[in-house]
């Protein structure tokens, strides 16, 4: 039920005309919100009604980036971030990343752009800030609290107590995360222990097979099940005779906070659940 409603919520200005991929284009004096951020594209859809939405970022229509299901990023406008294309479309607000480079953002400076920069959170408690910082921003306080209790039931619903059973989740690849990030916190939240932050790895980074084989955890979650990084980190543990567990996790959960957070969660109690632990 969780899941139903933090979906409906999601998609609440979904109903009824969408904005074409184009749309931005057809604002007559320009307007609406500006996303360059696939983070923010995400918490938009959750705050604001469609047609609010000038234009999202590339990222959120592209299958290995996107937090969005593809069939609703499609129905917008998508740019590549470029200052010349984001003034031409003349925003009432441009929300983008904290990494955007300098020159980019002189120039929306210049044209006088309203902007909002946006951090990646690593805490649950940061990512629940900067929902409340963007609500304030589009002028939706009360969809913004709606999505932050959605976020508070998940925490209480899938909370994990007793022995926590050692887990390595992929980004993708053999890009593990380890401590120190959002995904971290969540995996401790719900009674898992993050193996990579026992191998030493801070924040994201490349796992040797050899580390893993080393010290095997009890499960491995990854996006990319079927690639051949993870077949043949299969293979090999399987010739140690270790009893890993191999677990899917969707792509969709591991790029961002926000929204994200109440699913990734629930998804990472029910593997918790499943191992029996």
């Amino acid at each position: 039920m969780r899941l139903i409603l933090l979906l409906a919520l999601l998609l609440a200005g979904c109903s009824g005309a969408a904005p074409t991929r184009g749309g931005g284009q057809d604002r007559e004096g320009g307007g609406g919100i500006v996303s360059l951020n696939p983070c923010a594209d995400q918490m938009l859809l959750a705050l604001v009604p469609p047609q609010r939405i000038a234009a999202i970022s590339h990222y959120s229509q592209d299958p290995r980036a996107t937090s969005l299901p593809l069939d609703v990023a499609r129905r917008f406008r998508a740019t590549a971030g470029t200052a010349e294309e984001v003034i031409a479309l003349a925003p009432d607000l441009v929300i983008a990343s904290s990494f955007t480079p300098p020159a980019t953002r002189a120039a929306f400076a210049r044209a006088g752009l309203r902007t909002l920069y946006l951090d990646s959170p690593t805490t649950i408690a940061a990512s629940r800030a900067q929902i409340a910082e963007v609500a304030a921003a589009v002028g939706a306080p009360a969809r913004g609290r709606a999505l932050d209790a959605q976020i508070a039931g998940a925490l209480a619903a899938t909370r994990g107590e007793g022995a926590q059973p050692s887990a390595l989740l992929f980004i993708g690849g053999d890009l593990a995360n380890g401590n120190g990030t959002l995904l971290h916190e969540m995996m401790r939240h719900v009674g898992l222990r993050d193996a990579a932050a026992d191998y030493g790895l801070s924040m994201t980074g490349r796992l040797p097979v050899e580390t893993i084989i080393a010290d095997p955890p009890a499960l491995i979650m990854s996006p990319d099940a079927g690639g051949r990084t993870a077949a043949t980190r299969r293979r090999l543990l399987a010739a140690t005779g270790a009893t890993t567990r191999d677990l899917p996790f969707p792509r969709s959960l591991v790029n961002c906070g926000g929204p994200t957070i109440p699913l990734a969660l629930e998804r990472l109690a029910a593997i918790r659940r499943g191992h029996g632990a």
